[in-house]
């Protein structure tokens, strides 16, 4: 086994008493003392420092020095409008493959002169690799190895920040910038996996530490592992990458037509162009076969991910299976996504789990599960 690679960050996370586990080539922390329930409950109601150090940060610099050269370039790859992507904007997409499955969801950002991707932590190999092999003709790949990645989430997130450097107030959702904070410059957006207010903030490994301890010394601010992540995200009805997406999901089926700009759907002045255009834009037009849903169990019992779906509490055949579930700290019950047939996806549906040999009820419910709080 290759040894786990460490963040800038780890000897914090050791120091603050986190667990630690192995995720995506990376010792990471999963929780702290506080438990993962009040980590989730702290984002919820202050803010909440996260380390997302182990994603991938990449700069595609334009060969020609000219952004629109680059910005059609990533087109190829992915089917949002990365060319009307406003300068200090940033954008949600996803790589797709000529089958129209997703290679990874990624973020994009127009730094006015080159371009500033985030791709996840388990596919940024493949990403780079991806990259390089489609674009070195338009674009220098640099894959950034200096930097950390820091995620200050919650509705405090924001006065917390304001105290370092006040013009962080200024920010609207997804807007980017870069700042200095406690010194260090930094690239900061505000953004983030978790459906609350919040910043990322990229930072060289030099001041990384130092920021981090800045941010906790604040009294809103509650160090937040892993484990409470993937809860805060689920409820705000966020994919993740292998689990709620993957190279056989299309975006339409994973119902994220909403990040596919008109400007690339059909008819649009940029149609197409990126692999699996064909397959994806049908479906946008005529329906995809499944639907990605979010489901209320009856129940306490959650319903987590690998759970098989039927369509009543007799049926043999199985229709579909849970991607994500747990408890959610926020609502106080147990909640799911999955995917089901496009014709038992409507709100108000009921459909059947089978849980330990039992079938059990749930219903097709909107997410996210609980209100996002962006800073529109």
């Amino acid at each position: 086994m290759a040894e786990l690679k460490k963040t800038p960050l780890h000897n914090l996370h050791v120091e603050l008493g986190a667990k630690m586990v192995p995720f995506a080539g990376y010792d990471m922390p999963v929780q702290y003392p506080l438990g993962v329930m009040k980590e989730h409950l702290a984002t919820r109601t202050g803010a909440g420092l996260f380390d997302v150090s182990h994603m991938g940060q990449v700069v595609l610099w334009p060969r020609s020095k000219d952004y629109k050269d680059a910005a059609l370039a990533l087109e190829k790859l992915v089917p949002i409008d990365v060319l009307g992507l406003e300068p200090m904007r940033q954008r949600y997409a996803f790589f797709t493959n000529d089958q129209g499955g997703i290679m990874d969801d990624l973020m994009v950002t127009n730094l006015g002169d080159h371009i500033f991707l985030v791709v996840n932590a388990a596919c940024k190999d493949a990403d780079i690799m991806h990259l390089q092999d489609n674009l070195s003709g338009d674009c220098m790949v640099e894959v950034i190895s200096d930097r950390a990645l820091l995620a200050l989430q919650g509705p405090k997130a924001e006065t917390v920040l304001a105290k370092i450097n006040p013009d962080v107030a200024e920010m609207k959702f997804m807007d980017v910038c870069e700042l200095e904070l406690n010194g260090a410059k930094c690239v900061i957006s505000r953004s983030g996996y978790t459906g609350e207010d919040g910043f990322e903030i990229s930072v060289h490994d030099d001041d990384a530490d130092k920021l981090a301890r800045a941010l906790l010394a604040d009294a809103d601010v509650e160090p937040i592992g892993l484990g409470a992540r993937d809860s805060l995200r689920l409820e705000a009805g966020l994919c993740l990458y292998g689990n709620d997406i993957d190279t056989e999901t299309t975006p339409i089926e994973a119902a994220l037509n909403w990040a596919i700009q008109k400007v690339r759907r059909k008819d649009g002045e940029r149609a197409g162009g990126f692999a699996g255009a064909e397959i994806i834009l049908d479906q946008m037009e005529n329906g995809a076969p499944r639907k990605r849903v979010g489901l209320l169990p009856a129940g306490r019992a959650p319903m987590r991910d690998g759970t098989p779906l039927f369509a009543s509490e007799t049926d043999d055949e199985q229709i579909g299976a849970v991607t994500s579930g747990g408890f959610g700290p926020t609502i106080e019950g147990p909640m799911s996504m999955g995917y089901v047939p496009t014709g038992l996806a409507a709100i108000g549906t009921e459909i059947f789990a089978e849980i330990r040999g039992k079938r059990m009820a749930a219903t097709v419910t909107k997410m996210p599960f609980t209100p996002a709080n962006f800073k529109r």
